[in-house]
């Protein structure tokens, strides 16, 4: 037995070395400073707590928080996900696991029958067959390939930031669902506020365009009035189809990323004015953040996947070596087993030693090496969408403030021209295709301003996700201030029509 170990331990002090080259991470392709300039707020704090703000902070909502905890539990993306990195983890166990010999027993009975004429039985003159019987009990590893050169253990490497990789994915897919269901979020009430001031527009001009209706029949106004109120009415009708279209799709893609319907108990009376969100994300200047990012991490992930295989590929140039041992007992009966003299044993070291492979190694080392720039490229590239995506949501969020605060104005301008060209035809000044311009414009305006107020809550929510926020449910870092983005009034509908003056209608033009 010491006969056998002594081979097997002088090649495991061998063993261990690695021919992977060093990994020494790429330098970031993008500035060390985020963008300034006019589009971007100025004083910004410190970027790096966004990532350890857990969501139950950031959002404002009972009702947003709720349904991401049911995204959480349910959405089949995120499920996959994890189960992706449960696969990658296996994966790793399997590829670990050739590291170490594979020791087995085995037992066996061996009959067998040699006729008369053949063999002991024709020397000895026997007149009948023959008959042996073996029993054995033995154990022992097969094929075990000693890693002299580091072939397996690059191999496992790879495999283990392979399984790193998809638990970065997964951290990023809970992060973008997180968004993703705050966003879905944002439009169901968008579209809801939507559909709310289309059907107060539409009843106020259904009430004009009876109004007008019975001037041209009492001979007061021309059918060119009527015919502007009538385009009025149908525009109306045709968006409250549309967004009641709008909502419901917006509801099943919610629906979607619950994994489930949505809850029929969720509040109604939440609009785009309501505290939603926190008003003032921690945004810096270092763009050294990103590289904290999920996504970013899973592809330096790869990269030293790939740096590893690079290992594996230059060991296959040299000798490998295979064992194979047993040792066990036999004999002609089960009693005889395990009696003295019984003992059998077996050691059958292989060496292989690469001299001609048709250029096989070195065309599987090439594509390592591709395999490692191709790598390179990719996480180079995450690094750049990060910085482009954060650019933007930063610019996003140091301009949406001042245009949501002029369409505002515009939509109070509108309000009081309204109510200005509605006080001029009162009081026979102007006709009333000036009123009905002036709802026209300001039914336009309201819109703007819900789909504005839509669009500048989601650029906060895509800044969070950006800088990587959304993966932990409670904060580690102090969690912000919940103050809600500063925003103006809800829009109102334009106000009905009064009754038109005492023997006055609308009046013809000219």
């Amino acid at each position: 037995m010491r006969d056998i170990l002594s081979p097997v331990l002088g090649a495991l002090a061998l063993a261990g070395c690695s021919l992977a080259p060093d990994y020494e991470r790429p330098a970031a392709p993008v500035p060390a400073s985020f963008p300034s300039g006019s589009a971007y707020a100025e004083g910004q704090p410190d970027v790096g707590s966004v990532d350890q703000l857990g969501w139950q902070d950031v959002f404002l909502d009972p009702g947003l928080k709720r349904l991401i905890g049911i995204a959480l539990e349910n959405n089949r993306d995120l499920r996959v996900a994890a189960l992706n990195v449960q696969a990658a983890e296996a994966q790793f166990r399997a590829q670990r696991g050739e590291l170490f010999p594979q020791i087995g027993a085995t037992g066996s009975a061996d009959y067998a029958q040699t006729p008369t004429g053949l063999g002991a039985g024709a020397r000895t003159g026997r007149t009948s067959p023959t008959t042996s019987r073996i029993w054995g009990v033995q154990g022992g590893f097969t094929a075990w390939e000693i890693d002299l050169f580091g072939r397996i253990r690059s191999l496992s490497e790879a495999a283990l930031e392979t399984a790193l990789a998809q638990a970065e994915t997964q951290r990023a897919t809970q992060i973008s669902l997180v968004a993703s269901v705050a966003d879905a979020y944002l439009t169901v009430l968008a579209n809801r506020q939507l559909l709310e001031l289309t059907r107060q527009t539409l009843s106020s001009q259904e009430q004009s365009y009876r109004l007008t209706q019975a001037t041209v029949t009492g001979g007061t106004s021309t059918a060119l009035v009527l015919r502007q109120a009538q385009t009025q009415v149908e525009l109306a009708r045709a968006n409250l189809s549309l967004y009641t279209r709008q909502l419901a799709q917006a509801e099943n893609a919610l629906a979607l990323l619950l994994g489930q319907p949505v809850p029929a108990d969720l509040a109604q009376g939440v609009n785009l004015a309501s505290p939603i969100i926190v008003g003032d994300l921690p945004a810096g200047l270092s763009s050294g953040v990103l590289l904290r990012r999920p996504d970013v991490l899973a592809a330096e992930r790869q990269l030293r996947a790939a740096n590893a295989n690079i290992g594996a590929a230059r060991a296959a140039f040299f000798p490998s070596i295979a064992l194979t041992a047993s040792y066990g007992t036999a004999g002609a009966s089960l009693s005889r087993l395990f009696q003295p003299g019984s003992g059998i044993w077996a050691f059958s070291p292989q060496i292989n030693v690469p001299i001609f492979t048709g250029g096989i190694n070195q065309a599987n080392l090439d594509y390592a090496r591709i395999q490692n720039r191709v790598e390179i490229a990719n996480y180079e590239r995450a690094i750049q969408t990060a910085f482009r995506e954060t650019a933007d949501s930063l610019a996003a969020r140091g301009t949406y403030g001042n245009q949501l605060r002029a369409q505002q104005s515009l939509a109070d301008a509108y309000a009081e021209s309204y109510r200005l060209s509605e006080a001029r035809f009162r009081a026979g000044v102007d006709n009333y295709l000036t009123v009905l311009v002036s709802q026209r414009d300001l039914y336009a305006a309201q819109q703007d301003l819900i789909g504005l107020r839509r669009d500048r809550l989601s650029a906060q929510v895509t800044l969070y996700r950006v800088l990587g926020g959304g993966w932990l449910a409670n904060s580690v870092a102090t969690p912000p201030v919940p103050v809600p983005l500063a925003d103006a009034p809800r829009p109102q509908a334009p106000r009905p029509p009064r009754s038109f003056p005492s023997g006055r209608g609308p009046q013809p033009e000219g």
